[in-house]
C-alpha cells in the first residue's frame, strides 16, 4: 500500500481529490469535510492500495492464525445466534455466496470493499458521491458468478401495510413504503428503520408479509411485527394513526413550543415554529446546532429531519414524542431518539 497515508483532517484529503454530495434532481456539489479522524479511520489510500490490501487478506486466510482468519470467522450474540457483524466486519450473502466486508463512508464519498472466501474474490468499490456502493458491487459480482437475483413476485402490498409506526422499546419510528429504496421495482417495499435516509429494500411474500436477508415483517391489525436478524431484536411496532387534516397537526403541536433539557446528553433541545409548523434544534457540549423542520407523523409524534451529520450515514430523522399531562393539553417533555442515540429524555425548562 505504496501511497496509503494518514490523513485525520477530512478537510485535506489529498488532492485533486474532491468528494460531491446531491443528486440528479438538484444537482451536484463539492462536499465540505471539518471533523479530525484519529487511528485506522484516518486512513486515505487510492485504488491500487486497496487491491493491494485484497491480496494481503487472500493470503492471509492461509494462515489460521492470522488476524484475518480468526476475525473473520463466524460471530454470535450470546445467545447463541450467529451475528451479522463483529470485529469490525460484516457477513451477509451476496450474489449466493458468504461474503465477508466492511464499508465506509465521509461526506462527498463512499466506499466498499468485499470478499468471497470460497471464490477467492475481491471486489472494491470506491465512490466521490453519495452513491450506495453495494449496489455496484451486487453488481459486479452477479456478473463475475454469473448469479441471476430472483425476481420479486408479482405481489402489490395491501394499502395497511404502508405508513409509519413506533417502536415502543425504542422510541423510533419505522417508516414502510410501497416500491424499493428509489421506488422502481414492483413487489418490494421499502422499510426505514435503521440510519440513513434511502431505507432497506425487502420482498414481499405476501400482501402483508414481505423479507430480506436480515428482516422479516408481518402486519396484523395495527401491529407491525418485525424480526431483524441483524440486530437479534423482535421489534412489535403498533402503527401511527396519521394527521386527518392540518387542525390535527395544528392541535398536536399545541403547547410544543418551548426548551427541554436531557442531563445524560447534556443537551438542550428547542422547538420553534407557530401555526402547526415546527422546528427543532440542540444545544450541548458539542456546540450549538442548525434548525432543522419537523414533520408531524400523528397523535404526538413528530420527525425531525438530520440529513447532515459529522460522519456518515448520516441519521437520517430523529424521533420526537412529546410526554403530555393527564388533561392532552401541557406538555410536560419529550423523548428524542435516532439509531445510535436511541430514546434520549428531555423534561421541559
Amino acid at each position: 500500500m505504496a501511497s496509503a497515508s494518514l490523513c485525520p483532517n477530512t478537510n485535506g484529503l489529498p488532492l485533486p481529490i474532491v468528494g460531491y454530495e446531491g443528486n440528479g434532481t438538484v444537482g451536484y456539489f463539492a462536499a465540505t469535510n471539518r471533523i479530525e479522524w484519529a487511528g485506522d479511520a484516518g486512513i486515505a489510500a487510492s485504488l491500487e492500495d486497496m487491491i493491494a490490501y485484497e491480496q494481503y487478506l487472500d493470503r492471509s486466510l492461509s494462515d489460521s492464525d492470522s488476524p484475518y482468519a480468526t476475525t473473520s470467522k463466524q460471530q454470535h450474540f450470546r445467545c447463541g445466534i450467529p451475528a451479522s457483524y463483529g470485529h469490525g466486519l460484516a457477513r451477509s450473502q451476496r450474489a449466493g455466496k458468504t461474503a465477508i466486508s466492511h464499508g465506509g463512508a465521509l461526506r462527498g464519498f463512499r466506499h466498499e470493499r468485499l470478499h468471497i472466501p470460497s471464490e477467492r474474490l475481491s471486489t472494491v468499490v470506491l465512490l466521490n458521491y453519495e452513491a450506495p456502493p453495494n449496489v455496484f458491487t451486487d453488481h459486479i459480482l452477479e456478473k463475475m458468478l454469473r448469479y441471476n437475483e430472483p425476481k420479486p413476485k408479482s405481489i402489490t402490498a395491501a394499502p395497511e401495510l404502508t405508513g409509519d409506526f413506533l417502536d415502543p422499546e425504542t422510541q423510533l419510528y419505522l417508516e414502510i413504503k410501497a416500491g424499493d429504496a428509489v421506488g422502481v421495482k414492483a413487489g418490494t417495499l421499502s422499510m426505514n428503520y435503521g440510519p440513513g435516509t434511502t431505507g432497506a429494500t425487502l420482498k414481499l411474500t405476501s400482501e402483508t408479509t414481505a423479507e430480506s436477508s436480515g428482516t422479516k415483517l408481518r402486519l396484523d391489525g395495527d401491529i407491525l411485527h418485525v424480526e431483524r436478524t441483524d440486530d437479534n431484536r423482535t421489534i412489535r411496532a403498533n402503527r401511527i394513526q396519521p394527521p386527518v387534516d392540518a387542525a390535527a397537526t395544528l392541535a398536536a403541536s399545541a403547547n410544543a413550543v418551548g426548551s427541554y433539557r436531557c442531563e445524560e446528553a447534556d443537551s438542550t433541545f428547542t422547538v420553534s415554529g407557530e401555526d402547526g409548523v415546527l422546528h427543532g434544534s440542540f444545544d450541548g457540549f458539542l456546540g450549538r446546532g442548525p434548525v432543522w423542520l419537523m414533520r408531524h407523523l400523528g397523535e404526538n409524534v413528530w420527525a425531525l429531519g438530520n440529513p447532515r451529520s459529522l460522519d456518515s450515514t448520516p441519521p437520517g430523522d430523529w424521533t420526537v414524542v412529546f410526554k403530555r399531562e393527564k388533561n392532552g393539553k401541557i406538555v410536560k417533555g419529550c423523548t428524542v431518539g435516532c439509531w445510535l442515540a436511541r430514546k434520549l429524555e428531555y423534561t421541559t425548562l
